[in-house]
């Protein structure tokens, strides 16, 4: 199966984390752990104000695995790519209101025969701080017609 591409690929993908995007995360989500939406209970913490959510953080990555999978389709990919999955997820530091990322994916390898790529990620502040680090599994599943 032709993938659309090759090991050394990469994405980037940055933005500044705000207030609103903590509230829509809890809504979305449905965790309103005050740590997440109250920021006086979150002033208490060892973290000394709110925190993002992981989901949040983890979430920058889907733009990036998204334009490597509309890369592949415009390069002749057979099959709709369709992520399987992140593997080995660790937060590695907070984030905060404020605070901005880049989320950062690098496809590591390709296996044609399987119909998969495996790629490394992680989400940086741009301070440098490495906030999160991922596996991220992408499956070309075959058409219908």
């Amino acid at each position: 199966m032709k993938l659309g591409i090759e090991p050394g690929a990469e994405e980037r993908f940055s933005k500044t984390v705000t207030e609103r995007d903590l509230l829509l995360t809890a809504e979305i989500t449905g965790d309103h752990d005050p740590l997440h939406v109250d920021e006086a209970y979150a002033a208490r913490t060892a973290y000394g104000q709110r925190i993002a959510h992981g989901a949040l953080v983890l979430g920058l990555l889907s733009s990036t695995a998204s334009r490597i999978a509309q890369r592949a389709i415009a390069a002749g990919a057979e099959g709709v790519p369709v992520s399987i999955g992140y593997d080995r997820v660790r937060f590695l530091a907070p984030v905060f209101v404020g605070d901005t990322l880049t989320a950062h994916y690098i496809v590591e390898s390709t296996d044609s025969t399987r119909g998969r790529s495996e790629a490394a990620c992680e989400v940086v502040k741009a301070d440098g701080t490495r906030c999160l680090v991922a596996r991220h599994i992408l499956k070309w599943v075959a058409e219908s017609r």
